[in-house]
């Protein structure tokens, strides 16, 4: 391990039961490959303040996210 950012530590967490629900639509993400095939725009959308849809995140959790897409995404 690399010590980066991983997504059951680091990114799991930060997507709550609420979010989960309102994208199954789409992806599942509570589900590492979903959110993995799904990065960039769940990115974008998360800049955008598009998602989740009730309350915008922290910076600090958007550069976590993208930390973690940059580093490789690991599980």
């Amino acid at each position: 391990m690399n010590g980066g950012p991983s997504f059951e530590r680091d990114i799991r967490p930060l997507f709550r039961p609420g979010d989960v629900e309102s994208m199954l639509f789409a992806f599942d993400l509570s589900v590492y490959e979903d959110v993995r095939d799904n990065a960039e725009g769940i990115h974008e959308r998360l800049v955008d303040g598009s998602m989740p849809c009730d309350q915008e995140w922290a910076q600090a959790d958007i550069d976590r996210f993208r930390a973690w897409i940059d580093a490789g995404m690991a599980p």
